[in-house]
Formats: structure tokens, sequence, C-alpha cells
């Protein structure tokens, strides 16, 4: 089940029918991709995970080194790497010219340049060219269908002969072999958000040990991290589920005393877009520098540092704010920064675009944060391995012992994404559920009642509310994890004992014998997939395949929650997010414009075919502006079986602008009444939601009463 579309904006007609994405790549580094690698002879192969949301299964498609473009198409519904990062990386002019210009001033005479990571070989471009034609440059990329590209774009520029290109990791190079020589030169661009997530230290180590020259010459040449202690209640409301849910009068407690740990966010850094919240913080001190990492000579695999920090102001601090400046050259001329835009520094001109690829990160103080005041000293205990940074902080000295914030709670801690843990924490959330299950219940006996997704909350409320409990929970995605918890929480809020069980089977392998030949009188879901978090939320569907695959064990007035789906969308302004994705032409003067169509790029892709449709939450996405009223699409019945599905909408502009493409969610109807409705709209900040760019923006305006000034949206749902 899918839906596709063409978009393109004009009057009388827009159709903008999104694709539901189905394949899973690398949004950052090959290094954390689903991506399995085989070589045979001189014939390189990957195996590439192919994801079917909808129904939770997934098969290995093999891309040969030899494929050309149409296997791409035949094997994916969209261009291959259209979710990727590499198309907005490639639009960060600021990060180009920087590097540009390192490189120019770095490589003064012909050596031997090695570029790890080199993507579309756009550094590997900027060395050989800085060289005059003379000396060698290596590029090493791992990922298959980006070395496909970057050979493209070299044979575009005229520059597949003077460098050479390397389908391997750069630990698995080998002297003498893939290489003549030791690199007198590194260039690379192996960073993250956190700066050590795509294995920068590692990788820097084994160059240092088995690739370059003593005391090289490296771009970047060095990095330095920074923080700054803030109070905020959006980014405490986001991971302290504990002190969150206590609000709540559903009567159900998924943190109960003594397992306050054991449903928590992971204990990470977090990407995130900072300035659209900018208002909504109160920095409680100066910046402060935390760690520097020099590429020029071997980093340590792990690092720690204690700071002691003055508070700036009173208040609580929920959050470690973090970025990194990346110092370019030698001589200390050059920067890039990912600083938010609050912060003043003397070494960056001007504030960088706004851009997706690199954000600030956020880590977040366990619990509800701790109390300061101005002037008041604060410790902070930061700790680096290979990959990750992370931090504690104490409102008093350490003792000589660092010891962590958080309990244990070993096989029954259930990890949840941050924004399921700010969803289970709101108020007016669960009380829509609470009110939805006890409308649905009500004068009702539901004897059987099965939950289809990963909600831990759900079949606790159900329990809650039934007066003669049978709960069969799916668990799909959380499998054994999830019932360790269900199995806790059902005890500590005093539920009757093996009221909730869980099948360890697919839907589809369901039948009376697992229910001991009872039928299901209620079929219900959030719905929550865990591992969906960064897919488009029609993906969320999924409900809809999984109740019709289950109708054969469904009572025949089986109740249906939720009952429908609505498809909503509105058109919307959003500059910086149409400029990350906009096609390429030249890039510092290399000529760009054939990776277009396989990165998904707008204003390139015929109008016939427009844009993919894109997860994003809006508020992410830099500037933005809702230019019309929100208009439906489709409407998905559940108390029926999976059908194709089509709507038609009229567009009605509310503002003058320039529309840039059209934001689509689903509002999920939780009862019989459409009394209660879950929104996931762009103005909730803990949904993702799809963005359909179009592939020329165009300015619109309130409608008149000229039948050519009219837009209409369509829209279709296929299943198969």
């Amino acid at each position: 089940m899918y839906l596709s579309s063409i978009a393109s904006l004009f009057p009388k007609t827009l159709t903008a029918i999104p694709f539901l994405h189905r394949t899973r790549t690398r949004t950052h580094s090959p290094k954390l991709n689903a991506i399995r690698t085989m070589s045979s002879g001189s014939t390189q192969r990957i195996f590439q995970l192919k994801l079917d949301p909808l129904t939770g299964t997934s098969e290995w498609v093999v891309i040969e080194e030899e494929d050309d473009d149409q296997s791409f198409t035949e094997n994916f519904h969209q261009p291959l790497l259209a979710t990727t990062s590499y198309l907005d990386m490639l639009n960060d002019s600021a990060r180009n010219r920087a590097f540009r210009e390192a490189i120019e001033k770095t490589i003064t005479k012909p050596c031997h340049v090695l570029d790890i990571g080199a993507g579309t070989g756009l550094l590997s471009m900027m060395a050989a060219r800085a060289m005059g034609g003379k000396g060698t440059v290596t590029a090493c990329e791992s990922y298959l269908p980006m070395v496909k590209l970057m050979k493209k774009v070299l044979r575009l520029n005229g520059m597949e002969g003077r460098i050479k290109v390397i389908n391997k990791r750069s630990d698995e190079l080998k002297l003498g072999l893939d290489i003549p020589s030791r690199a007198d030169v590194l260039v690379s661009e192996i960073l993250d958000s956190e700066l050590l997530g795509e294995g920068l230290i590692p990788t820097l180590q084994h160059a240092h040990d088995s690739l370059l020259v003593e005391n090289p010459l490296t771009v970047p040449y060095r990095a330095t991290t920074y923080g700054q202690l803030v109070e905020s209640k959006f980014l405490w409301q986001l991971h302290d589920l504990h002190n969150n849910e206590a609000g709540a009068s559903d009567g159900i407690c998924l943190t109960p005393p003594g397992l306050d740990s054991v449903l928590s966010v992971k204990r990470q850094q977090y990407a995130m877009h900072c300035d659209p919240i900018g208002e909504e913080i109160k920095p409680l001190s100066e910046p402060f520098k935390i760690f520097e990492f020099d590429f020029w000579k071997r980093p340590e695999s792990n690092g720690e540092t204690e700071l002691c920090i003055k508070a700036t102001n009173d208040g609580r601090v929920h959050a470690v704010i973090s970025w990194w400046v990346l110092q370019l050259d030698h001589e200390g001329t050059i920067y890039y920064s990912t600083a938010p835009r609050w912060i003043n520094s003397p070494t960056i001109k001007s504030p960088v675009d706004w851009c997706d690829h690199w954000k600030q990160c956020v880590w977040f103080v366990p619990g509800s944060g701790i109390s300061t005041f101005k002037g008041e000293e604060i410790y902070l205990h930061a700790t680096h391995t290979d990959t990750s940074i992370s931090y504690n902080l104490y409102s008093q000295a350490p003792t000589a012992e660092v010891v962590h914030h958080g309990l244990r709670t070993g096989d029954l801690q259930l990890v949840l994404p941050l924004e399921r843990a700010a969803i289970y924490g709101d108020r007016g959330w669960m009380l829509s559920m609470l009110k939805a299950l006890e409308s649905v219940l009500q004068g009702r006996d539901c004897s059987l009642c099965m939950v289809a997704d990963d909600s831990v909350f759900l079949p606790l409320l159900v329990a809650h509310l039934s007066e003669t409990p049978h709960i069969i929970s799916l668990l799909p995605g959380l499998k054994e994890r999830g019932l360790q918890y269900l199995q806790a929480a059902a005890q500590a809020n005093r539920l009757s004992p093996n009221c909730i069980e869980v099948l360890e089977k697919r839907v589809k392998q369901l039948t009376m014998h697992d229910t001991n030949q009872k039928k299901v009188d209620l079929l219900i879901a959030e719905p929550f997939y865990f591992g969906h978090d960064g897919m488009l939320p029609w993906q969320n569907l999924r409900f809809w395949k999984d109740r019709t695959t289950l109708d054969h064990i469904l009572s025949e007035d089986a109740l249906i929650i939720p009952s429908k789906g609505i498809l909503r969308a509105c058109a919307i302004y959003l500059p910086d997010l149409w400029k990350s994705r906009c096609c390429l032409s030249k890039i510092e003067g290399f000529d760009h414009s054939v990776v277009n169509t396989t990165l998904g790029a707008c204003g390139h892709l015929l109008e016939l075919e427009g844009g993919p449709c894109l997860p994003f939450s809006v508020w992410q996405c830099g500037e933005f502006d809702v230019l019309s009223e929100t208009f439906d699409v489709m409407e998905f019945d559940f108390s029926k079986q999976i059908c194709q599905c089509q709507g038609k909408s009229q567009v009605k502009f509310t503002k003058t602008g320039v529309c840039h493409g059209f934001v689509l969610w689903i509002d999920w109807v939780m009862d019989l009444q459409n009394s209660v409705v879950i929104s996931t709209g762009p103005d909730k900040r803990y949904w993702k939601q799809g963005i359909k760019l179009l592939v020329t923006p165009k300015t619109v305006g309130p409608q008149r009463s000229n039948a050519d000034k009219l837009y209409t949206f369509s829209a279709m749902l296929r299943s198969g």
C-alpha cells in the first residue's frame, strides 16, 4: 500500500500525492547504515535494506557496481538518496566556501592528498585543482551508490583521470595495494551534529597509524566543542516522563515509584535546531569550551574534563546545549560554526544559513534538573568515547568517584524515542485517550481486547478501565522488552495478574488458536510503531493493514480504535528547507547537475514527477508560515478493510506569499462520535509531518471569484 503522486502548482489544479517511502538508507554516515558489503574479484556489491513500514517486513536488495540508474528505479519507488543528507550538505554554501578557501590555502604544491568519506568528490576536486593537475588525489568512499554518483561528477568535470576512487572504508585501505604511499594531506568531512558520531576518532586514528605521513597537513585543522547551561520547560517536557505524567488523572502510572527510570529516553545528545525555541530558552551560563580535537595528530579514544561553571541567572538547569566550531586552516582565519544564533563569537563573522545536516545538540539533565542561583558554581564532568560525548552535572564539587545520574534497571529498562516520551507525559494527550476509551467501553463488555501496535500505555489503560480485562498486546517492535515492562508496570499499578498477554507472532500468523477461540471485541492502537519515529506520518496506516489482516479473528461488532484517519494538508512558505533541497548547478566551480535526480532535488525533476515527500517536523525547518486553510484530502475508515482511496480538495489561500510546498499529516479520530481527535499537524511539535516540496515555488494569495485562480489538491492511496 502506498501513496503516489505528481506535484505541481498552477491555476485550477494542484496534484500532490506523496510517495510512501519504503527504503531506509543512511542519513549521515555509511557506518551507521543498514548496508552489507561484499566483493567478488573486482566486482563490488552492497545489500541495501528495503523496508515496508506497513507490514514491518524488510528485504535486502542487491546493488552491483555495474548497475545502471534504471536498476535503482526498479528497486526503489523514489530517488535512492533522496532522504539522505547529501543534498542539504551540498547546498550549504558556507561549508563549501570554507573548505575551498582552506584547501587552496593549505595545498600549495603537488603532493599526495587523501580524501576520506569523499561523497560526490567535491573536496577531492578542490584538492586536484589546487595542485594544478599535478600530484595525486585518492578519494575513499565506502557507500557504493555514492561512488557511482561520484564517478559521474568527476567525468562531468574532466577530473576522472586525475582522482583515484576507491570503494572501501578508510580502515580497509592497504598501503602499497590501494594507495602507493602515505598521504601528505588529509581532507575529510566526516562530522555529524555531535561531531564524533560518524566515527571521526577511529577514522583519524587509523589514518595517522597507517595512511598519513608524520605531521601531515589536514583540512580541517581543529574542531572545538562548546556548551551552555539552559533552562527550558519545553526541553524538560521532552524527556522527563516521570515528573510530567504526575499531573495526569487517568489512574495509570507509567513510571511507578521504584520504577521511575524504567521507561525513559536514551542518555545521549540529541541533534536539534534550537533557534526555533530560542524564546523558550533561558541561558544560565556563558558559553564554555569542552573538548578540542586536532585533526593533524592522532586523537585519544577516550577523554574527560571537569569544568566549574558560574551561573549567570537564577533558574533550573534542564539541559546542556552544545555545538562545535571548525577551524579549517592552521593560522585560524577560516571557521565554520554550528552555534545557535544567540551566541556571539569573534571568529564567526556572520551566522550560517539554516541547514539540516548539522544542528545543535541537547543533553538532558536527569529528572527535573538542577536548581541554581546567579553566581553559584555548577560542576560539569564531560567525557567522550570514540563516537559520543556525555555529561554529568553537580551543584557541589563531586567526589573522586564520579557517580552517574539515573537508576540502572537492567533488563527492565525500556528506551522510548524522545517524542513518544513527551507524548506519554502530555496531560492533554493522556486525557484524550482516557476520554476515548471511557466512551468506547461504557456499557459494553469487551471480553477480549487486542492492542495492535507498540503502545505500552493502552494495555495498562484498558486493564484499568475494564471490569474483566483480557488484553493481548502484539508489540511488533518492542517484543520481549515491552513484555517485561508491561508485567512490571501492571503489578506496580495493582492490576489483575496475567491480565495482559503478549503474543510474539506476526499479525499474518495469528489464528483463533492464539486467542483461545475467542473473537476480538476491541482492536486498538495509538498508533505507534517502534522504529517509525523518523518516517512519514501515513506509514502508521500499517494499523489499517493489520486490521484487515486480523479481520478473521474480529467479532462482527468489533470496535476499531482509532475509528478513522484523516489525511490533512495546508500550503506552506518554507524558504530555508526549499533552498536546502533545491537543484545543484556549480559548487565552488564544479558542476554537480548530474546528481540532482538521484538526490531528489527540487527544480530539476520533471513537473509530472515532482520531488519526494520527506518526513520533517515543520517547526524544525527554519522560517515557515502557513498560507492556506487546513483542508481534508482523504479519509480512511478503519471499520472497513483496506481499500484504494482518493480525494480532492480545493485549496483556499489565506495569505499572499510564496508557496514552497504542502505539509501533510494524519489526524486520528479516537472514538465513534468523532469527538476525540488526536492531531499530528504542524502546530504539534512531538510529531513529524510529511512535506511535499514543489518543483518550483509559486506566488499565491487569497482566492478571488475568478475561476482561473482556484487551486485543488488531489491524492490517491493504493493498496497492493
